[in-house]
């Protein structure tokens, strides 16, 4: 009676485990199917982009000359429309031959650097400036204010320029955002999707880990081959 009773509960055990994590089971094998079967390059949308070469200028100021005040701690050349910039501080940005400065770059420019860095073959269908982002949004963890750039057809391709700096961020498409949807289930991170030591995560892997041992001690304790091994 005393193994039976242990049997039964075990049973129940691994019965309302695996009713409890059984979900979370299924996204994560969908989840790691998609992972293995898909190409990071596309995801990336490195299929969307062209390959940008550094473009050499010439009579570039010296950042010295800039401004007096400026206490130089970081530095970058930039090219927006052709023209060099200094991009400076991470924060600041002087024209590289006049040495003004910029506020920023403009619709026309953002456009211009997006039909640099986008395949030809796309059709912009519109642009909007956006300045702040939440924790899921598909631009999370990138400079903004920055513009987006959205381009026609089902896949809902969008480029992302910065607008502080000109800097062209990132492209995002319809293939990235099931991969994005699909990695959150897979992490458990619901509030930011990237924190792999979260402790949704953790519990949930002990409690597959108890479901998976439980499973093995019931098949130990009830397998009737073994039964009869043991018996001879």
């Amino acid at each position: 009676m005393g193994k039976l009773r242990v049997r039964k509960k075990i049973r129940k055990t691994h019965r309302y485990l695996g009713l409890f994590i059984g979900l979370q089971f299924i996204l994560w094998t969908v989840s790691g199917l998609y992972f293995s079967w898909t190409d990071l390059d596309e995801i990336h949308g490195d299929h969307l982009r062209k390959s940008v070469g550094p473009i050499a200028f010439e009579n570039l100021l010296s950042p010295t000359a800039l401004d007096s005040t400026l206490k130089i701690k970081s530095i970058a050349l930039r090219e927006i429309n052709n023209e060099p910039y200094y991009w400076i501080n991470n924060s600041q940005l002087y024209n590289a031959k006049t040495g003004k400065f910029k506020n920023g770059i403009s619709k026309e420019e953002a456009l211009a650097i997006a039909a640099k860095n986008m395949i030809s073959t796309l059709k912009v269908s519109g642009i909007e400036k956006i300045e702040t982002v939440d924790a899921h949004h598909e631009y999370r963890k990138k400079l903004v204010p920055a513009y987006v750039v959205s381009y026609e057809g089902q896949n809902a391709i969008k480029a992302y320029v910065s607008v502080t700096d000109g800097a062209f961020q990132t492209v995002r498409h319809r293939d990235w955002r099931w991969f994005d949807f699909l990695w959150m289930t897979h992490t458990m991170d619901y509030e930011g999707r990237d924190d792999i030591n979260n402790s949704m995560l953790r519990a949930f892997s002990i409690l597959g880990l108890i479901t998976v041992l439980s499973g093995f001690v019931l098949w130990y304790i009830s397998s009737p081959t073994l039964r009869k091994w043991k018996n001879k």
